[in-house]
């Protein structure tokens, strides 16, 4: 009997210690000596950063933070901490949403196209991306409801999200767009006018569905037969999902803040290559811009007068301005040379480190569990080998709710930062930018 409480008391350290990510979750974890930009506030030097259980317990510096007795310790003298990064518009995933029956697709899940195991989240975790909105792609006026995911450690959809409940939660938002993009042949609509049209009798549709619903008072026999397209409408009209609005010349932009307007949703626009035109006009209506910056603009007409200052135009208008990849249009890798190209045409320092985290996140009502290090949220961050915006740094560690995801002392983890012949097994998705 002794020997077999002996065998059983060894396999159980042996199953503690070779579960690390069980082990990491029990015990805090401090990291120290490092320059910590919090977002949430200045910049603190010779920081220290506790966590504990997947959260942040305390920040501050040296003298302020008491380590916790038997904590793991992590030297980062010279390092730079910050939080991770919000990428509020990719195609991570392999993901593909509505097909060419119709314009319209409000019913389609991007979450029941994505494989949760692609390598293309490594990718992202290369490029210190921590919390991601996967987008259906752009070729609808909407192409359906987009999904946020953490960039945990998974097997299944479920592992990666935010909600609770996959199958009835309210798991992202609702993805639009105008422009060239959803015009095609019948049955989409061939002008910019028909495309509004189009996209307004479905809200109308929406919300004579959303009235039958009330008048029923809970009273099943009054109810009318469940929509699955209207539903996620009414979601929109009621203000529990986000509208992600993919539009990029100047008049699309106004048409997108027109729409709005009329219905009252909570909106974002996304790409918004001619900011630059209409700052005051977005600012005036109070709607946050996503915005994208190219290697080589261009491809299609619209973006002919996308501009790297618009991150600049945008916050001198008092917009919450941020970036995000649209990957595979900017690779998510390279996410963090966005906003410095930002920086480089105008935008502040601040602002646009914000637009690479805390402003995403409040654009996916998020910002109460990620885009700053400030106690209680999640603990994501990631560690630099020095300023964020040097050509000269790079993105050394990334952390998920205190586990290390992406070390690039790791050759396997390097290996997707550096890329190289068949580093990805899986195809990059691409799609009309």
């Amino acid at each position: 009997m002794k020997t077999n409480k002996r065998l059983l008391a060894a396999l159980g350290m042996a199953l503690t210690l070779g579960s690390t990510s069980a082990w990491a979750q029990e015990k805090p974890h401090v990291f120290t000596g490092a320059r910590i930009i919090p977002i949430a506030g200045k910049p603190i030097e010779n920081g220290v950063l506790v966590v504990q259980h997947g959260k942040i317990t305390a920040v501050g510096t040296a003298g302020q933070v008491k380590v916790p007795k038997g904590a793991t310790e992590f030297d980062m003298k010279g390092k730079v901490l910050m939080p991770g990064l919000v990428d509020t518009h990719s195609h991570l995933g392999e993901g593909s949403g509505g097909d060419a029956s119709a314009p319209l697709h409000p019913d389609v899940r991007i979450i029941d196209g994505i494989n949760p195991i692609s390598d293309s989240f490594k990718r992202a975790l290369a490029g210190g991306i921590t919390t991601v909105n996967v987008m259906p792609g752009s070729g609808h006026l909407m192409s359906g409801q987009t999904v946020y995911l953490k960039m945990r450690e998974g097997n299944t959809i479920s592992d990666l999200t935010f909600c609770d409940d996959v199958t009835t939660g309210i798991c992202g938002g609702m993805k639009m767009a105008n422009g060239t993009n959803p015009m095609k042949a019948t049955p989409f609509p061939g002008t910019r006018a028909k495309s509004a049209a189009m996209a307004r009798q479905l809200f109308l549709d929406a919300q004579q569905y959303q009235a039958k619903v009330k008048a029923a008072k809970g009273k099943a026999d009054k109810l009318p037969e469940y929509k699955a397209n209207l539903a996620p409408l009414v979601e929109i009209l009621e203000g529990k999902r986000i509208v992600h609005f993919h539009t990029h010349r100047y008049d699309d932009v106004l048409t997108a803040l027109r729409l709005q307007k009329e219905f009252g949703f909570k909106m974002v626009l996304h790409h918004v290559s001619e900011a630059w035109k209409a700052a005051d006009e977005i600012a005036k209506a109070g709607i946050p811009a996503s915005i994208i910056t190219l290697d080589s603009p261009g491809g299609k007409s619209e973006a002919v007068e996308v501009r790297n200052s618009n991150g600049a135009v945008l916050e001198k208008a008092g917009v919450l301005t941020a970036f995000h990849t649209d990957d595979g249009i900017t690779d998510s890798r390279l996410f963090m040379r966005s906003a410095a190209l930002g920086v480089r045409a105008g935008m502040s320092r601040e602002k646009a480190l914000e637009a690479l985290t805390i402003a995403g996140a409040k654009m996916l009502d998020l910002d109460n569990r990620v885009g700053s290090l400030e106690k209680g949220k999640d603990a994501d961050f990631i560690v630099l080998s020095g300023e964020p915006f040097s050509v000269y740094t790079t993105i050394e560690q990334t952390w998920v709710e205190g586990k290390k995801r992406f070390d690039i002392s790791n050759p396997e983890d390097k290996k997707f930062a550096t890329g190289g012949y068949n580093t990805y097994q899986t195809d990059v998705h691409y799609h009309t930018h």
